[in-house]
Protein backbone atom coordinates (compact mmCIF):
# COMPACT_ATOMS: atom_id res chain seq x y z
CA UNK A 1 0.00 0.00 0.00
CA UNK A 2 1.34 3.39 -0.81
CA UNK A 3 -1.22 5.91 0.46
CA UNK A 4 -4.55 6.48 2.15
CA UNK A 5 -6.60 7.64 -0.81
CA UNK A 6 -10.15 8.18 0.52
CA UNK A 7 -11.70 8.21 3.98
CA UNK A 8 -15.39 7.39 3.75
CA UNK A 9 -17.46 9.26 6.33
CA UNK A 10 -20.97 8.02 7.11
CA UNK A 11 -23.54 10.80 6.85
CA UNK A 12 -27.33 10.91 7.21
CA UNK A 13 -27.86 13.66 4.62
CA UNK A 14 -25.23 13.95 1.88
CA UNK A 15 -26.30 17.41 0.72
CA UNK A 16 -26.20 18.92 4.22
CA UNK A 17 -22.85 17.26 4.86
CA UNK A 18 -21.52 18.50 1.50
CA UNK A 19 -22.55 22.08 2.36
CA UNK A 20 -20.79 21.78 5.75
CA UNK A 21 -17.52 20.49 4.29
CA UNK A 22 -17.52 23.07 1.48
CA UNK A 23 -17.94 25.84 4.10
CA UNK A 24 -15.06 24.24 6.00
CA UNK A 25 -12.82 24.71 2.94
CA UNK A 26 -13.12 21.38 1.10
CA UNK A 27 -13.57 21.36 -2.67
CA UNK A 28 -15.87 18.99 -4.55
CA UNK A 29 -13.67 16.55 -6.48
CA UNK A 30 -16.42 14.22 -7.75
CA UNK A 31 -20.20 14.21 -7.52
CA UNK A 32 -21.61 11.42 -9.65
CA UNK A 33 -24.58 9.04 -9.68
CA UNK A 34 -24.03 5.50 -8.44
CA UNK A 35 -26.10 2.34 -8.47
CA UNK A 36 -29.42 2.18 -6.61
CA UNK A 37 -30.03 5.95 -6.80
CA UNK A 38 -27.04 6.79 -4.61
CA UNK A 39 -24.55 9.58 -5.26
CA UNK A 40 -20.77 9.44 -4.86
CA UNK A 41 -19.59 12.71 -3.31
CA UNK A 42 -15.85 13.08 -2.89
CA UNK A 43 -14.21 16.20 -1.46
CA UNK A 44 -10.64 17.27 -0.83
CA UNK A 45 -8.60 20.05 0.63
CA UNK A 46 -6.59 22.12 -1.87
CA UNK A 47 -3.16 20.65 -2.55
CA UNK A 48 -3.81 17.36 -0.69
CA UNK A 49 -3.97 13.85 -2.14
CA UNK A 50 -6.16 12.23 0.54
CA UNK A 51 -9.87 12.97 0.11
CA UNK A 52 -13.11 12.20 1.93
CA UNK A 53 -16.30 10.64 0.59
CA UNK A 54 -19.72 11.28 2.10
CA UNK A 55 -21.18 7.80 2.25
CA UNK A 56 -23.65 5.53 4.01
CA UNK A 57 -20.89 3.64 5.84
CA UNK A 58 -17.37 4.16 7.16
CA UNK A 59 -14.37 2.94 5.20
CA UNK A 60 -10.77 3.73 4.37
CA UNK A 61 -9.58 3.23 0.80
CA UNK A 62 -5.86 2.62 0.38
CA UNK A 63 -4.06 2.92 -2.93
CA UNK A 64 -1.84 0.12 -4.22
CA UNK A 65 0.06 -0.40 -7.46
CA UNK A 66 -0.47 -4.17 -7.48
CA UNK A 67 -3.69 -5.36 -5.84
CA UNK A 68 -3.09 -9.04 -6.59
CA UNK A 69 0.35 -9.02 -4.92
CA UNK A 70 -1.02 -6.96 -2.02
CA UNK A 71 -3.81 -9.49 -1.44
CA UNK A 72 -1.32 -12.36 -1.66
CA UNK A 73 0.89 -10.73 1.00
CA UNK A 74 -2.03 -9.94 3.33
CA UNK A 75 -3.62 -13.39 3.04
CA UNK A 76 -0.22 -14.95 3.85
CA UNK A 77 -0.48 -13.01 7.13
CA UNK A 78 -3.88 -14.59 7.85
CA UNK A 79 -6.11 -11.75 6.67
CA UNK A 80 -9.36 -12.39 4.79
CA UNK A 81 -9.93 -10.20 1.75
CA UNK A 82 -12.97 -10.21 -0.53
CA UNK A 83 -12.86 -10.80 -4.25
CA UNK A 84 -11.48 -8.15 -6.56
CA UNK A 85 -14.21 -5.96 -8.06
CA UNK A 86 -13.40 -4.63 -11.53
CA UNK A 87 -14.94 -1.18 -12.11
CA UNK A 88 -14.42 1.73 -14.52
CA UNK A 89 -12.60 3.48 -11.62
CA UNK A 90 -10.17 0.64 -10.96
CA UNK A 91 -9.90 -2.60 -9.04
CA UNK A 92 -11.18 -2.82 -5.45
CA UNK A 93 -10.96 -5.48 -2.73
CA UNK A 94 -12.56 -5.05 0.71
CA UNK A 95 -11.55 -6.36 4.12
CA UNK A 96 -12.43 -5.66 7.76
CA UNK A 97 -10.28 -4.98 10.78
CA UNK A 98 -10.87 -6.89 14.07
CA UNK A 99 -13.53 -4.31 15.09
CA UNK A 100 -15.47 -4.58 11.82
CA UNK A 101 -14.22 -1.34 10.24
CA UNK A 102 -14.19 -1.49 6.44
CA UNK A 103 -10.90 -1.13 4.60
CA UNK A 104 -10.42 -1.28 0.87
CA UNK A 105 -7.48 -1.81 -1.46
CA UNK A 106 -7.69 0.19 -4.72
CA UNK A 107 -5.59 -0.16 -7.84
CA UNK A 108 -6.22 2.41 -10.54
Amino acid sequence: MKAIEIIMIPVADQQKAKEFYVKLGFQIMVEAPMAHGQTWIQLGLPGQDTTISLASFHGIIMETDDIVNEIRELTSKGMEIGKIDETPWGRFAWLKDPDGNSLCLHQR
